[in-house]
């Protein structure tokens, strides 16, 4: 063993399959162990600092170690981690919460955005008294049996455009769970509602993210939106949001950019500012299937850590100060971002292009932006590419999204993205002669 990351690796493969508990930070020849992080910076357990446009998989919207979040933890924790009790932290971020965003009558508070997902899944049949839920192609909603489905479809089994293929994520996914989901193409809002209109009678909802990373980081069209709460009002169906990832994208979430709103909205993410975290919110009508001062109580729900006073204090911090000025900063500075990688694809003249919206962006080693799911696909080719493109990145200072994709925090700014530019356009130039 050469050095420390190696050594935790050769021990970690003793008691964790394939030595890590999540796969999204796994490395060849082995991940890179983290030590301490400060502002958008992260030193390793070699010593090395890079910056960081991960961001914990979008989770960090002030960065690491941000002050505001550590003294309001340090206080509580001096109090208490959790109670079976209710706490006045979950009262006062349930009310800024509800405050920030039009669609938010109510709140459930849980602890992932996977859970949130279920959850409002399991809310929208338990209104509508219908199984079957409709979603995107190719879009990541978590890790549940129906709400993962088509997430990995390819070339080989994700049949017509007419009519995609329900393709599962893990082996030995039910049936049942395959039959009991819809997949409609991405902005194609003819073939959608075509698809759609085969199960009229028996779609709860119709489940999206309004800039699916998976699906190319593009935003969803205002048109497709409109047409899909049209057909929901028409047949008694809900329209959900997965804003898990997105929320950080506008003041009120992504759904501040569209014209309709959502009966429900998953979260996730920077609402736990750098602890566990989801949400399910939405109008007082689909929200009282979990309220147990009801008759009946038609979804039952609890979690054992939900609403923990750490995370709504982590919270409501991190979401105080991420008031409509810091949007607005972030925002910017990601379109100047966008523009300057744009200048270095430009200058270098290779084939790729940068999507996003708000504080995200992805880059692609495509000559044009993709405009859904297949467009996006990348394959084995490209996939070596965009390896080699990262792990360059990573030599140099820059960590980013394992698809090439970066999440930017409030404690960046022109100067990050100025060095991220840099070292990108070197890669570009790198990875250029295999592209040809």
């Amino acid at each position: 063993m050469t050095n420390k990351s190696e050594q935790l690796f050769n021990k970690a493969l003793k008691v964790l399959p394939g030595g890590v508990s999540r796969n999204t930070i796994f490395r060849k020849p082995y991940p890179f162990y983290a030590d301490k992080g400060e502002g958008c910076y992260v030193t390793d357990v070699e010593g090395v600092t890079r910056i960081d446009f991960a961001n914990n998989m979008a989770s960090l919207i002030h960065g690491h170690a941000y002050p505001a979040i550590v003294d309001a933890v340090t206080a509580q924790l001096a109090k208490g981690s959790c109670f079976t009790m209710a706490t006045e932290a979950e009262v006062n971020y349930a009310q800024l919460l509800c405050d920030r965003v039009p669609s938010f009558d109510k709140i459930r508070f849980v602890n992932s955005g996977t859970e949130a997902v279920m959850a409002m899944l399991k809310a929208s049949r338990a209104y509508t008294g219908k199984a079957k839920i409709a979603k995107v192609e190719g879009a990541y909603h978590g890790a549940y049996d129906y709400a993962e489905v088509s997430q990995t479809a390819n070339p080989s089994n994700w049949g017509t455009l007419d009519k995609p293929n329900s393709i599962p994520v893990a082996v030995g996914t039910p049936a049942k769970a395959l039959e009991d989901v819809v997949v409609i193409p991405f902005n194609d809002t003819e073939r959608a509602i075509k698809i759609l209109d085969q199960h009229k009678d028996e779609i709860a909802c119709i489940l999206v993210d309004l800039l699916p990373h998976r699906v190319g980081l593009i935003p969803a069209s205002n048109d497709f939106i409109n047409a899909l709460h049209k057909w929901t009002r028409d047949n008694k169906s809900l329209l959900v949001f997965d804003e898990v990832i997105t929320f950080r994208t506008n003041y009120s979430g992504a759904q501040q950019n569209y014209d309709v709103s959502p009966d429900l909205t998953a979260m996730g993410k920077v609402i736990g500012g750098g602890f566990p975290a989801g949400a399910l919110a939405g109008c007082d009508e689909v929200m009282k299937v979990l309220d147990p001062t009801e008759p009946q109580v038609l979804l039952p729900h609890s979690g054992t850590f939900s609403a923990n006073p750490i995370t709504m204090t982590a919270g409501l911090a991190a979401m105080k100060d991420f008031d409509q000025a810091a949007v607005t900063r972030l925002n910017d500075l990601a379109i100047y971002a966008k523009a300057e990688i744009n200048k270095a694809i430009k200058e270098v003249v290779i084939a790729a292009c940068v999507t996003g919206a708000g504080s995200m962006f992805r880059i692609h080693l495509k000559p044009t932006p993709p405009r859904n799911y297949r467009e996006a696909y990348v394959d084995k080719a490209e996939s070596a590419l965009i390896t080699k493109l990262l792990d360059h990145l990573f030599d140099n200072g820059i960590m980013l999204i394992n698809t090439c994709s970066a999440t930017l925090s409030t404690a960046m700014g022109k100067k990050e993205i100025d060095h991220l530019v840099s070292v990108l356009k070197d890669g570009f130039e790198l990875i250029k002669p295999e592209m040809i």
